[in-house]
């Protein structure tokens, strides 16, 4: 007896929605696309990234990408003409989950993109190596979790669990500021190349690295300084300070100091993380937790922290009492590291080698 298709519902046919709207139609599930634009979401269904346009009751998930300031009456939106798990792609998380209280939704962020906009640029591959942010909460009920975790790694993707505003504090810093300072730097040499008409011919890869994020769609970005607006000026402060550090140094002739600055710089640079991978040598945790909500989210948060990739997850539960066994597949270097910090918790795990 084959298995019921799956089913599921995009909302927001854009550049992201698109694309996870090919990826599921090419992992067999059936897919709803809804967008407050008749044109784009016809044109998902042209492309082959939705069967249908309209809600779809019996999605198992839905998935909303739409601007972070539509994401919360989204979801609502979600929750009530969907039964299943809801999740969003909003680049800040501590305001739409701290208003979606429902233990249906999980809160996510897709670390992907691309300078092609809208539905013509979404591919089925755009989360392949890319880090996927969930960000659970006490609400959030394990098997939604679980059903979303899976999701996004079965498009390829890294998953990393992260309290919300422990998200938004980190992302002002690796993507926000990023993106506002690369605006800003080709601002200044746009308005330099009016008196010196070569100047952007010159522009060689560095600056063209520095500079590539801020040819983004830029209609996103007032919703995301809004919502994220603490972070991002602490960030940018920080930023401000580090370049008149370095203002000084320039301006000082200080030979030494720059070249402590850019070695350190350098070698941070080369130490830069590339994803997690996938381990070869693993163990088994067996974690026994209270069947209550927010065990989930604390473990797996707790692991984002010690800075463990969780390979693999499954809970089961006991017939008798309020009791339930976590079941983690985690790199065998470094699961001493996360027994402690567990136990440091109160929580009693057991290790074995996995066969």
């Amino acid at each position: 007896m084959t298995s019921p298709q799956r089913r599921a519902t995009i909302v927001g046919t854009g550049l992201i929605g698109g694309s996870v709207g090919l990826a599921m139609k090419n992992d067999g599930w059936h897919v709803s696309a809804v967008d407050a634009d008749a044109e784009t979401v016809n044109e998902a269904v042209r492309r082959g990234a939705a069967d249908v346009v309209g809600w779809d009751p019996d999605s198992d998930l839905t998935i909303v990408a739409a601007p972070v300031g539509s994401i919360v009456e989204l979801v609502e939106m979600a929750l009530e003409r969907t039964s299943g798990v809801v999740s969003d792609v909003g680049s800040t998380k501590a305001d739409i989950c701290s208003a979606i209280l429902s233990p249906r939704f999980v809160g996510g962020h897709p670390m992907a993109g691309s300078e092609q906009d809208g539905i013509s640029g979404a591919t089925s591959d755009l989360f392949a190596g890319a880090m996927w942010v969930l960000t659970p909460s006490e609400s959030t009920d394990e098997g939604a979790f679980s059903m979303v975790r899976s999701f996004v790694r079965s498009m390829g993707a890294e998953t990393i669990a992260l309290p919300a505003d422990v998200h938004d504090e980190l992302v002002a810093q690796v993507s926000h500021v990023p993106h506002l300072t690369a605006a800003a730097l080709m601002n200044l040499a746009e308005s330099g190349s009016v008196e010196h008409r070569a100047l952007l011919r010159l522009a060689a890869g560095g600056f063209r690295d520095m500079t590539r994020i801020s040819a983004g769609r830029p209609s996103i970005w007032p919703d995301i300084c809004v919502a994220n607006q603490t972070a991002i000026v602490g960030s940018l402060d920080q930023l401000i300070g580090a370049l008149e550090q370095m203002r000084k140094l320039v301006a000082d002739q200080d030979r030494s100091g720059l070249l402590g600055v850019l070695d350190q710089a350098r070698t941070a640079r080369l130490n830069l993380p590339v994803g997690y991978g996938q381990a070869e040598n693993v163990v088994e945790l067996a974690v026994p937790i209270p069947d209550r909500p927010g065990e989930i989210a604390a473990i797996a948060t707790l692991a984002a922290e010690l800075d463990v990739n969780i390979l693999d997850l499954e809970i089961t539960h006991s017939g008798e009492g309020r009791q339930g066994v976590m079941m983690l597949i985690v790199d065998a270097d470094k699961s001493e590291r996360f027994v402690g910090g567990l136990m440091a918790r109160k929580y009693r795990p057991t290790v074995r080698d996995v066969d």
